[in-house]
């Protein structure tokens, strides 16, 4: 076995020394091989981490004529988020998804590039680092001629938002993503939001109203004026223009001869319950542990 060959294994798996010398052993030498042997030893590995909360990570965009590409992967750590390796494989993920039509996660993870699929590269990956890493979430959008992206990501790609306009330009299709990732809008307008997210919110406003005590003509009228501060609150249209607060969003698509046809917003780790650490607990059971 000559050195030259553990060592191109190693460059090629970033796996140790060691276990490149082993894995060679095991296969006789054959360099695929024993990439093949390492990556089977890299999926024991990742399974371990499966357990654990990736909740970092990045957001990140691509155009490439009509179609756009918004992808989220996480890992454990913000320091792994800024690791090249890491920015690597987001890079080589959301390329591959903006060629392939692809709907779902799974389908996106077995695109094959040269014998080699995304989920091979992100268990791979995974061994290497040593932190769960995880693909979460993608949207994948064609517009047509008379359409414009409006890309944005924000705090490094903690924050990422698309947004496609019907007429209207590039810049103000920007504009408004900019303003998507600032104020975190959850509907484009009223006909989008959810009806039971209208009941709950129109059945706490009355629970209030009646707790304050007012008549009820009155409190008819307080329940509507609430409803309508509530949907300037999370409708992109009705929102008060970051850039110009003398008009909403919608007001500002409208006059320059847009329509708002797509938002999606992603910010990293949302939704995910994160692991909340107390260190002072785990000294003190460390102790006991000692004792």
């Amino acid at each position: 076995m000559k050195a030259s060959d553990i060592k191109e294994l190693r460059d090629r798996t970033g796996a140790g020394m060691l276990d490149c010398k082993k894995a060679l052993e095991e296969t006789n030498g054959e360099m695929e091989k024993a990439i093949d042997w390492l990556r089977e030893k890299g999926i024991s590995k990742a399974a371990k981490k499966e357990s654990r909360i990736a909740a970092e990570g990045i957001c990140e965009i691509q155009v490439d004529g009509n179609v756009a590409v918004m992808v989220e992967v996480n890992s454990e750590t913000d320091f792994v988020a800024k690791n090249k390796e890491f920015t690597d494989f987001v890079d080589h993920l959301t390329t591959e998804i903006l060629k392939n039509e692809v709907e779902t996660v799974e389908d996106a993870l077995k695109i094959e590039e040269e014998g080699e699929t995304i989920s091979s590269k992100l268990v791979a990956l995974v061994a290497k680092i040593g932190e769960k890493i995880s693909f979460r979430r993608f949207v994948r959008i064609q517009k047509q001629e008379n359409e414009f992206f409006g890309a944005y990501t924000h705090m490094g790609g903690k924050i990422g938002t698309l947004v496609v306009l019907e007429g209207g330009n590039e810049e103000v299709a920007k504009d408004v993503a900019m303003h998507a990732a600032a104020m975190n809008p959850t509907c484009i307008d009223r006909a989008s939001v959810p009806e039971e997210l209208v009941e709950r919110e129109s059945a706490v406003i009355k629970e209030q109203v009646m707790n304050e005590g007012k008549p009820k003509e009155i409190a008819e009228k307080m329940v509507v004026g609430r409803l309508n501060k509530f949907y300037k609150e999370i409708c992109l249209e009705e929102q008060e223009f970051i850039k110009d607060s003398s008009m909403n969003v919608g007001t500002y698509v409208k006059n320059n001869h847009g329509k708002i046809k797509a938002m999606y917003r992603y910010q990293v780790g949302e939704g995910i319950e994160k692991k909340e650490e107390d260190f002072a607990s785990e000294v003190m059971s460390q102790i006991h542990g000692a004792n």
